[in-house]
């Protein structure tokens, strides 16, 4: 207690676990100092910051956001900060929920469907000695009920566990990852407070811990890839001193929940510049040679080494994701790891019909071996993979144009998304171009075009197979084939679909 008072006093705070303090000096910043441009505010963010302010608590944009808009940016996501307690928080909202066990926030939500919009709030945390937490010997999973009625407990590694004690504003910027992460926005005074230089830093694109970054990472391993992330996505450098540790440290990333870093790495692919983010994964260590860590990135660095071209679509599908992201539309994960692990697919596929299987089990049980070693139970068995089955088990029938087959298939749901992926494997050069451009032809079609084409279709394959056989075609005058009569249908999609449907 004696340590808190004077940090207190001389305005420091101690570093959770370290027992150091942290440097830490309120700055007020007028817009003049940081020319955030409010056009850029998001209007349900600045509800929520004026709500909670008339009920008579602090309440701040905060993080990310915060740095977004120092860069010029409009970020994607409003988070908020706030002294009111996440129940005191939910009471002033109509649609509010309080979610999390290690960290409890409230979901504000406005709207609905496909348009709503999820502001984040959190309580400002206070910075506690790790010795002052409960330890336990598991983790989240193995020491449940040991963690039932607690609000501050960290593992026998250090890695925090719960960390639901509230504290005052200077102790949640502490608590924060990078300085660059710990400003606070009030969009009515339009003021920025700063603890820890995050302004100048933002200035000269440098990633910067606060505290002791050996400390900070043990806390919280994820902080590393969190450093990846930022540094692909911002272009920012990592300050020397934050970035010595991390080859030393990743060896703690093994012991995160799986499901916790297939969702850092969904992240990192959906930065917008995921290209970008493998190339500095792979400068750190992070993935090829650390195997487990990322299993289905090492897939990828493994087709890469091969030196075979195989690679080309899964640079084309990042690519892809990137130019999408960079456009505002839509990505979905399920898609671009469909094609990060579609080779893996192919090779068990090809020895399963090697093997005297047919085509399509072959193919289904090959996509279930993928889930089982790739994916495991973290999203395996739920809409993702679902997603992802259909993408590879539509492929072989993009190869069948005749009979009612093309109707039925341009009515799948996920019919763009599937067709994404062959127009990407075309370009990859592991499908025929023409497949592909009869594809997107038939899909925007008139029923009477279909039909036209599903007749060019079996005469190209008719010539196929002559040539194969080393037949001689029949002549060219030879009267065209009738075309059967077919009951009118609407046309699938002849407005051009543009999306994937995600």
């Amino acid at each position: 207690m004696i340590k808190k008072f004077i940090g207190k006093l001389f305005g420091m705070t101690p570093d959770a676990s370290s027992g150091k303090a942290v440097a830490g000096k309120r700055r007020v910043l007028a817009k003049a100092d940081h020319g955030i441009d409010p056009a850029l505010l998001d209007a349900n963010a600045i509800k929520v910051v004026q709500t909670l302010k008339e009920a008579g608590y602090e309440a701040y944009i905060v993080g990310g956001a915060v740095r977004d808009l120092l860069l010029g940016l409009r970020p994607k996501d409003f988070d908020v900060a706030t002294d009111a307690t996440p129940e005191q928080t939910k009471g002033l909202f109509r649609r509010a929920f309080i979610i999390g066990r290690r960290f409890r926030i409230v979901h504000v939500v406005y709207g609905r469907g496909r348009d709503h919009e999820v502001i984040e709030v959190s309580t400002f945390r206070a910075t506690l000695y790790s010795a002052d937490a409960d330890q336990v010997k598991g983790n989240e999973k193995t020491s449940r009920a040991e963690l039932t009625g607690k609000t501050h407990v960290v593992d026998a590694k250090g890695r925090v566990l719960r960390d639901n004690v509230w504290g005052p504003q200077i102790e949640d910027a502490a608590r924060r990852d990078f300085t660059v992460n710990a400003m606070y926005y009030d969009p009515l005074t339009e003021v920025v407070v700063d603890y820890h230089h995050g302004l100048r830093d933002t200035k000269k694109r440098v990633l910067r811990m606060i505290g002791d970054p050996v400390a900070r990472y043990r806390e919280d391993p994820v902080r590393i890839i969190r450093a990846v992330r930022f540094a692909a996505k911002l272009g920012f450098s990592i300050e020397p001193k934050t970035h010595a540790p991390i080859a030393e440290m990743a060896a703690l990333l093994e012991n995160q929940p799986p499901s916790r870093l297939f969702d850092e790495m969904i992240k990192l692919l959906q930065t917008g510049h995921s290209l970008r983010s493998l190339d500095e994964l792979r400068k750190h260590g992070l993935v090829g040679g650390r195997k487990g860590v990322f299993p289905i990135l090492d897939v990828v660095m493994g087709i890469e080494q091969m030196g075979d071209g195989r690679d080309k679509l899964v640079q084309l599908a990042l690519a892809d994701t990137d130019r999408r992201v960079a456009e505002d539309k839509p990505v979905a994960p399920s898609f671009l790891l469909a094609c990060m692990l579609w080779h893996d697919v192919q090779r068990g596929w090809q020895k399963l019909k090697a093997s005297g299987q047919a085509p399509i089990p072959a193919l289904q049980q090959a996509v279930d071996a993928v889930f089982d070693a790739r994916i495991g139970d973290i999203s395996g068995r739920g809409k993702l993979a679902a997603d992802m089955r259909e993408i590879w088990m539509m492929q072989p029938r993009f190869e069948r144009r005749v009979g009612s087959g093309p109707f039925s298939l341009v009515d799948q749901p996920r019919f763009r998304a599937a067709f994404d992926f062959l127009r990407l494997r075309a370009d990859a050069g592991e499908a025929p171009t023409e497949l592909a451009e009869w594809w997107e032809d038939f899909s925007l079609g008139s029923d009477e075009e279909r039909v036209a084409l599903m007749e060019v279709a079996r005469e190209q394959d008719h010539a196929r197979k002559v040539a194969a056989s080393g037949q001689q075609s029949a002549s060219t005058d030879a009267e065209p084939v009738r075309k059967r009569r077919r009951r009118r249908r609407k046309p699938a999609g002849a407005a051009p679909a543009t999306e994937r449907g995600e």
